[in-house]
């Protein structure tokens, strides 16, 4: 079956960097969109970024856009989320998701079928 394990991340101070992955496995669909989403305490989960598998395409968050970039990993179908210049703001649980399917999905979590039980990242000032 699909599984999405996300793993780094931790704690770390506001403008320095950090990096969480992604591992993806069972995914047996030859075209399909990696998307990252964030939830922070007592707030809505939200898109941070996405990418197309097959033509490495990825958008961003407009709150991320410069500082954070996705990357994907054929040989090992891991997908990674770099973060650089972290803001407090970026405190959050981070998770991976995957929606099986041609073209970029979209920013909605709805649109997304497999999920990964999150990782915390903690910026502080």
């Amino acid at each position: 079956q699909v599984q999405m394990v996300e793993s780094g991340g931790g704690l770390a101070q506001a403008g320095h960097s950090l990096r969480v992955s992604c591992l993806a496995s069972g995914l047996t669909f030859s075209k399909f969109t990696v998307g990252w989403f964030r939830q922070a305490p007592g707030k809505e989960r939200e898109f941070v970024g996405g990418i197309a598998w097959t033509s490495g395409v990825s958008y961003y968050a407009d709150s991320v856009k410069g500082r954070f970039t996705i990357s994907r990993h054929n040989a090992n179908n891991t997908i990674d989320l770099q973060m650089n210049n972290l803001k407090p703001e970026d405190t959050a649980v981070y998770y991976c998701a995957a929606s099986p399917g041609p073209g970029l999905a979209g920013r909605s979590s709805s649109e997304y079928s497999y999920w990964g039980q999150g990782t915390p990242v903690t910026v502080s000032s």
